[in-house]
């Protein structure tokens, strides 16, 4: 009876070994794909999710593909990273094992950016920026807008130092994030004095029109990958996060971005 159970134990362990191997190998494949196809500097991270593997590469079927790409280029924001779930994605096993695949259907593709402070500063050419949400910032995802016109997400605070006249000085804004159709757009609204703010510079109101413009950007939708759309914007920390969804899509991996 102990030979039996430990046989079985040894086979399972095998069984583990094989499924855990081959979901690795698939995941480096289709890594180097993304790399070679989307001419990035890395490889990106991909996580193939579900257990047993390769119950679901004889199916065809995965519930959750997961990739991460750093250091993708942008023409606004430098270097960025980019993240994508592809939930439902169809793809022959043979394409993954040998690094043949170049396109997947996919039933939902989530993706999203995720923007720190150094991107946006290069972005608004303020290089010390600082990124910030308000304690009272909040979204019900609707903006209240009432109507199919640019939608106000949420509120950001950012602080960096800027000309003001003939001096430069440390100041924070309240800039709201509107999502308008295709586009993000940061716009600063107001000075901010409030716990999040970092400066107690006032601004003189002839120049106030002229800082908050400085601290204004619209993000163009090539920076989500392949191709989605952003719908919904909003402050996580000291981060601004765009995200989109897409359904029922097919994506060609030599796009992890839209080409502009």
């Amino acid at each position: 009876m102990r030979k039996l159970i430990y046989g079985l134990v040894v086979l399972v362990g095998l069984a583990l070994l094989v499924d855990f191997g081959a979901a690795a190998w698939s995941e480096y494949r289709l890594s180097r794909a993304l790399r070679e196809g989307g001419a990035l500097q890395s490889d990106p991270a991909v996580t193939i999710h579900g257990f047993p593997f390769l119950l679901q590469a004889r199916n065809g079927h995965y519930e959750n593909v997961e990739i991460t790409a750093d250091r993708v280029p942008t023409d606004m924001l430098g270097d960025i990273t980019v993240e994508a779930n592809l939930v439902g994605a169809h793809a022959e096993a043979s394409e993954l094992l040998d690094g043949s695949i170049r396109s997947v259907p996919v039933d939902l593709l989530f993706g999203r950016v995720m923007i720190d402070a150094t991107e946006l500063g290069q972005a608004l050419d303020i290089p010390d920026l600082q990124i910030s949400a308000p304690p009272d910032s909040k979204s019900d995802g609707t903006g209240g807008s009432g109507g199919s016109g640019p939608t106000t997400a949420g509120g950001v605070v950012l602080t960096g130092t800027v000309p003001v006249g003939p001096l430069s000085a440390r100041v924070s804004v309240q800039a709201d994030l509107v999502l308008d159709g295709d586009q993000v757009q940061i716009v600063a609204s107001d000075l901010y004095f409030g716990p999040e703010g970092h400066a107690d510079f006032t601004v003189p109101e002839p120049l106030k029109p002229l800082v908050l413009g400085l601290f204004t950007a619209t993000i163009e939708p090539q920076d989500l990958p392949f191709g989605v759309y952003p719908t919904s914007v909003e402050a996580r920390g000291s981060r601004i996060v765009i995200e989109g969804e897409a359904h029922n899509v097919t994506i060609d991996l030599a796009e992890v971005q839209r080409p502009s």
